[in-house]
């Protein structure tokens, strides 16, 4: 390594925007830029990315940060780690095209096969193997829809990937996918670590139309040489495959033992532990996926994040600014901090774009329960934040069924909001830490490329490092408070089901 001052770099290709960190080797945060890109909802169900609109806003966003923070301080690139959000397909030719736009996590158009294989032996069989719930997010069902409604693209393609492996087949000619991802697809086998046959067999491919799985630490390759030239680099940075975002934002939030979860709560959400075991649960309510060879990431992930909030203020907030978002945002959490905890009786299911653990319902919509004549806007917004929050708490919940959790690691956007984070401490009866990281991911993917570097001798020691800057503690009253309504809360989640499926079917 030469003299000159060096860096880590950190591409995060997230839900809704690619953000990229730039690190010290100490870990100190030298600048970060995002760069979004939009969804789009052809048909109920259907979520979609453009694979291309997302690289070249990677290759924007990143080219901006080396030319404004990183070269003009002749700053040396040592490596640059990815992760990714989880669950994406895409669809490319022999020649790598891709046939179509991505297809994401929230995505829901595989519900009949879902529907076939779920209570099934082969099912229970292929969620024993695989670690990865039966929903329409997962890989193996997008595969197979493909197999049964668009017969033309699915004979056209060569190989199914996720949108990480299309960027760093873009930067390096690889067709590489880590362990993590891989965990992730309904198709890997966590204990053997190689495709599972009797899920491929139901996808209808073979392991050679997926990209090779191999360990986070892994070196993708070179940059090609017109991407050195275009973003000032050398050969000799370092690109590692990385992790995905779940198992990142996991490290990077300081867990490693069972007895701290973490919380993230960005666009999506997810409760997550770490261990060297899997959490069996014959109910299938969560997942459990590769970090390595030998831990695993337990938990359930949600739908119903940050993005609920949103939904709601770009609908209800009042805009003092035309597209101005985050202050809206802002007066509504202030209007809510005001409202008592429980929302004078005021509940709401937040499943406007279904759900998964811990109910695993596609079909699930979002209910406003217990209005009365005297709840006003303010009972409303703050009903929303708790609903938000009562979903977080019944996966972990769960997750405590199988795992001894004593305290809780928030981060995300959403969850670091002091309400929402003084909320989840109520609610849980748990005290609960933020990290100094704005953003886990990033920390994590930074933690991960330091301790390929060697910098720490393990990624236990790599997460030990996170130091938990602020600290909540729960509220008595608040809690009991919260357990009324939560019970309720949960009873409705699992009494609608039918009639989930029913306004469903007239939409």
């Amino acid at each position: 390594m030469s003299s000159k001052k060096s860096c880590i770099i950190t591409i995060e290709i997230g839900t809704n925007a690619v953000r990229v960190v730039a690190f010290e080797l100490s870990g100190k945060t030298i600048a970060s830029m995002k760069g979004s890109y939009p969804t789009f909802h052809l048909q109920p169900d259907f979520s979609e990315q453009d694979p291309e609109q997302i690289f070249i806003t990677m290759l924007y966003v990143l080219k901006n940060l080396l030319n404004e923070h990183i070269h003009p301080a002749g700053i040396e690139v040592t490596s640059i780690c990815f992760s990714a959000s989880m669950h994406s397909v895409l669809a490319i030719d022999k020649s790598g095209v891709p046939l179509g736009n991505a297809i994401t996590w929230a995505d829901n158009r595989a519900k009949e096969e879902v529907k076939q294989l779920k209570n099934t032996p082969a099912g229970k069989s292929i969620y024993t193997a695989t670690g990865t719930p039966m929903h329409p997010m997962s890989p193996l069902f997008k595969i197979a829809w493909f197999k049964n409604n668009d017969t033309e693209r699915f004979k056209s393609a060569s190989k199914f990937i996720q949108l990480k492996t299309y960027i760093i087949h873009q930067l390096t000619g690889e067709y590489l996918i880590d362990y993590s991802l891989a965990s992730a697809t309904g198709l890997l086998n966590i204990h053997t670590i190689q495709w599972e046959e009797e899920a491929l067999a139901h996808a209808g491919i073979t392991k050679n139309m997926l990209a090779d799985p191999v360990p986070i630490f892994t070196s993708c390759g070179k940059l090609k040489k017109a991407y050195q030239n275009s973003l000032g680099l050398t050969d000799t940075t370092k690109l590692i495959v990385g992790s995905s975002d779940g198992c990142l934002a996991t490290l990077g939030a300081g867990v490693w033992d069972g007895r701290k979860a973490t919380i993230t709560i960005e666009d999506s959400g997810a409760v997550r532990v770490v261990g060297e075991k899997v959490l069996q649960d014959k109910q299938q309510r969560f997942f459990n996926y590769l970090l390595t060879e030998k831990y695993y990431v337990s938990g359930g992930p949600t739908n119903s994040g940050g993005v609920i909030f949103e939904w709601f203020a770009k609908h209800f907030g009042d805009f003092k600014n035309p597209f101005d978002i985050e202050h809206t945002l802002k007066d509504l959490i202030a209007i809510a901090a005001k409202v008592e905890p429980g929302a004078d009786g005021l509940l709401f299911l937040p499943y406007l774009l279904g759900e998964r653990a811990p109910i695993w319902d596609a079909n699930a919509r979002g209910v406003y329960f217990g209005i009365n004549i005297k709840h006003e806007r303010s009972h409303f917004i703050r009903a929303v934040i708790e609903g938000i929050l009562f979903e977080i708490y019944s996966i972990g919940k769960i997750l405590a069924e199988h795992s001894t959790i004593e305290s809780l690691s928030i981060n995300g956007s959403f969850a670091s909001i002091p309400l929402c984070a003084q909320i989840i401490a109520d609610i849980f009866n748990k005290p609960v830490g933020i990290s100094q990281h704005n953003y886990s991911v990033g920390a994590g993917a930074y933690l991960l490329s330091a301790t390929e570097m060697g910098i720490y001798k393990s990624l236990e020691e790599a997460a030990r490092s996170i130091v938990l800057t602020e600290q909540y503690f729960p509220k008595k009253n608040s809690h009991s408070t919260y357990m009324q309504h939560f019970e309720i809360f949960e009873k409705l989640s699992s009494k609608l089901k039918d009639d989930f499926e029913d306004i469903v079917k007239l939409q």
